[in-house]
């Protein structure tokens, strides 16, 4: 028992040693904020114990060393009077904060019964004021990219107008500038399917690969159209072009197999030479189990038939009027069902022929049923194909 508590004992020291050595090594690389959240973790729970004083050491160092370089970096920003540097000193403002809340939430601090004093101070007027001249200087920039009819721009003014709305809400109506931007932003593709295998493909088929609502698609700057809206002028076109359906014939396949076995068929009395019944110690009749050899043939019946569908997607640039992608689609299905049948005596089956014995004989589907359960597979395959594919990659 004294062993294994010394045990954890000396594992705890090396953790901690471990711990330690990890903290001043990101003070020496000037990793402040990876030092104060390594610190701050250990102080979570049993903060007045001896070992921790270590960690409120560090936590100091770090910190003090952090707020002088922040408040140094801060009032060469400021001197500089670069509006580009609104942001960064907005954004060191906010740091400077949330240090000190973290702070405080393990506070007080003591060592040798001292408590030790961290320099706080009131940030609220500079960050009102930094996220007041951010807000107004990024906004213009922002509004300034969405004017010039750029989707990348406007997608830049997406993610200006988000900043803005994450550090200063609705500023000079700013979400109605997002909802713009995303629309600026937008790939508008339209999408459509051509046959070209000409067989008559099922109607309801169709209407479901045309359904993008099924596909559980998340694009955040790409919307597919089946039906074209006038007022939209459309980037680019994804065609689904069905170029083979291949239906195979009804087949049924017949396998005879031969079972047989040896079974227990009730029971007989065992005889000695003389033909009498042997009797055991206690003088009663001795029984034994009847063997017997039964046989049956079964007969395994499979009936299959098969759909296959190939296609291509096809990727337009409608701008430019070229095809920018292509990719084949090859989707099938099978229908299979098995069953059995048998003569002779139904104990030589195993367990697999029994199970058989319950299926029966169905009705084949019909080429367009065979058609449209391919659709499933179809489906998966075009929203992979939609799903990884960038149309402004190419």
């Amino acid at each position: 028992m004294k062993r294994l508590l010394l045990l954890s004992v000396l594992v705890t020291v090396l953790i901690s040693c471990s711990a330690k050595k990890q903290i001043e090594s990101a003070i020496s690389q000037g990793n402040y904020d990876q030092a104060i959240s390594d610190a701050l973790e250990k102080l979570e729970n049993n903060k007045d114990k001896n070992r921790k004083q270590d960690y409120i050491v560090m936590l100091k160092d770090a910190y003090n060393k952090v707020l002088d370089e922040d408040l140094q970096t801060i009032k060469h920003l400021k001197k500089d009077g670069n509006p580009e540097q609104y942001k960064t000193i907005y954004d060191m403002y906010s740091d400077l904060e949330a240090r000190q809340v973290a702070i405080k939430r393990v506070m007080p601090l003591q060592i040798d019964g001292k408590t030790i004093n961290f320099e706080f101070k009131d940030y609220s007027s500079e960050l009102v004021d930094y996220r007041y001249k951010t807000s107004d200087y990024l906004i213009n920039q922002g509004i300034a990219l969405l004017d010039s009819n750029d989707k990348y721009n406007a997608r830049e003014a997406h993610d200006i107008f988000s900043y803005i709305e994450r550090i200063n809400p609705n500023f000079e109506e700013n979400r109605s500038l997002i909802a713009e931007a995303h629309q600026k932003g937008m790939d508008y593709i339209h999408v459509s399917i051509q046959n070209h295998t000409q067989q008559i493909i099922p109607q309801q088929l169709e209407a479901e690969l045309l359904d993008f609502n099924t596909y559980g698609l998340n694009q955040f700057w790409t919307t597919y159209h089946a039906n074209t809206d006038k007022s939209i002028n459309y980037d680019f076109a994804m065609e689904l072009q069905l170029k083979q359906i291949n239906v195979s014939p009804e087949r049924i396949n017949e396998r005879q197999i031969l079972r047989e076995q040896d079974i227990i068929d009730g029971w007989e009395y065992e005889l000695d030479r003389a033909g009498n019944v042997r009797k055991d110690s206690l003088g009663n009749d001795i029984k034994i189990d009847k063997i017997i050899n039964v046989k049956a043939r079964f007969m395994e019946v499979v009936q299959t038939k098969s759909a296959q569908v190939i296609a291509n997607v096809v990727y337009t640039d409608l701008k430019q009027n070229q095809t920018i992608d292509t990719f084949t689609i090859d989707s099938g299905f099978i229908f299979e069902n098995i069953f059995g049948t048998y003569k002779g005596d139904k104990r030589a089956l195993n367990k697999d022929d029994r199970n058989l014995l319950n299926q029966r004989q169905i009705l084949f589907p019909s080429d367009e049923q065979m058609v449209y359960d391919t659709g499933e597979d179809l489906k998966l395959q075009l929203k992979n194909i939609i799903s990884s594919y960038n149309v402004r990659r190419s």
